[in-house]
């Protein structure tokens, strides 16, 4: 129970940047700011890839439609991730604590995850690039920050956590008819790319 706001809050953080987490916790255990970071995290070859992967989103994320790609790869990647975090959060490999806090962690990231894809879904309907830029730095910013504040005071993170995850939950069902209007006119544009099938009867053979 100790560890299960912190699972909660990181499930949250990676379901929206997955890397920002693992690379932002692996910093904070290296330095010895937290204790609390698994060693798994603060590994050189870990933060290097973390690092690299960080750079990738933090670019993909900001560009209108590349940023729904990237969240469609995603949506494996992210769930597992926060899985996986949640499991090194709570220890104790193979006990049931550590299964329930992957579980935890896993759903968590998924259900914040497909918030932030159909968040970026209707921004992308807007025809200007900023709103991207603004919403994609606000959630860099917001899970930096939530992060580094559930280590210290986990109980409160984890509250502010739910708090956005109901309110971002609440913002797509708003938006899904905007939604909805993106998919359709998408699924045009991709029928009328289509080659049209030849009229006419075939010619005679021979």
């Amino acid at each position: 129970m100790s560890v299960l706001p912190l699972v909660f809050t990181s499930g949250w953080a990676s379901g929206i940047n997955a890397y920002a987490v693992v690379l932002l916790l692996g910093l904070l255990g290296a330095t010895g700011v937290s204790d609390k970071v698994p060693a798994a995290l603060e590994r050189p070859d870990v933060l290097i890839v973390a690092a690299v992967l960080f750079v990738a989103e933090a670019v993909a994320d900001k560009v209108p439609y590349v940023d729904s790609v990237w969240d469609a790869v995603h949506t494996v990647i992210r769930p597992i991730a926060g899985g996986v975090v949640a499991a090194l959060l709570a220890g104790h490999d193979g006990s049931l604590p550590q299964l329930a806090a992957g579980a935890v962690g896993g759903s968590t990231a998924l259900v914040s995850h497909l918030v932030k894809a159909g968040t970026r879904i209707a921004v992308n309907t807007s025809p200007e690039p900023a709103s991207n830029i603004v919403l994609s730095l606000t959630e860099d910013l917001g899970v930096a920050g939530i992060i580094a504040f559930a280590l210290f005071h986990p109980w409160i993170a984890a509250g502010i956590a739910a708090v956005l995850l109901v309110a971002g939950i609440t913002v797509v069902i708003f938006l899904w008819s905007r939604i909805r209007r993106y998919l359709r006119r998408r699924r045009e544009r991709r029928a009328a790319k289509r080659p049209a099938p030849a009229n006419g009867a075939a010619p005679p053979v021979g």
